[in-house]
């Protein structure tokens, strides 16, 4: 893929993620895409993609991405941003805490024929569980 066709792929993620569209972001992955994240573990295929995203939406109803950097290097690309929203939908089954969380991400993907064939999130997973309630932090 081009630079060009890189930045238009995750142009067109960031426009689905910002509609809450699961099924637009699960269509740019491949049938066989993998993603790992802290949050559920790893799954395979669009339809478990777009279920991963689903969740976070329900659970996180103005939820946003905001990207500070794409990286392309050739196959790989490294999106750094932000992820930020408030638990008004519950998370992992719990009760709404009505907590914001702000946490810091990197999204490490490899493309393919113009599409997402690998997805590695990198985020503090504990850390946003403490900012939404649901672990306690102790002082240091």
């Amino acid at each position: 893929m081009t630079r060009e066709e890189v930045v238009s792929l995750f142009s067109r993620r960031a426009a689905a993620q910002g509609d809450h569209d699961a099924e637009a972001l699960a269509s740019l992955y491949s049938d066989a895409c993998v993603v790992e994240s802290p949050l559920g573990g790893t799954h395979q295929g669009r339809d478990a993609i777009a279920h991963v995203f689903g969740t976070f939406f329900d659970a996180f109803p103005d939820l946003e991405l905001t990207q500070e950097e794409l990286i392309i290097d050739g196959d790989h690309v490294v999106q750094v941003g932000t992820l930020s929203g408030t638990d008004t939908g519950g998370l992992m089954g719990m009760a709404p805490s009505g907590r914001p969380a702000l946490v810091p991400m990197v999204i490490v993907c490899r493309v393919a024929d113009g599409l997402i064939v690998h997805e590695r999130r990198i985020y503090d997973f504990t850390g946003m569980l403490v900012q939404i309630g649901v672990l306690k932090a102790k002082p240091a």
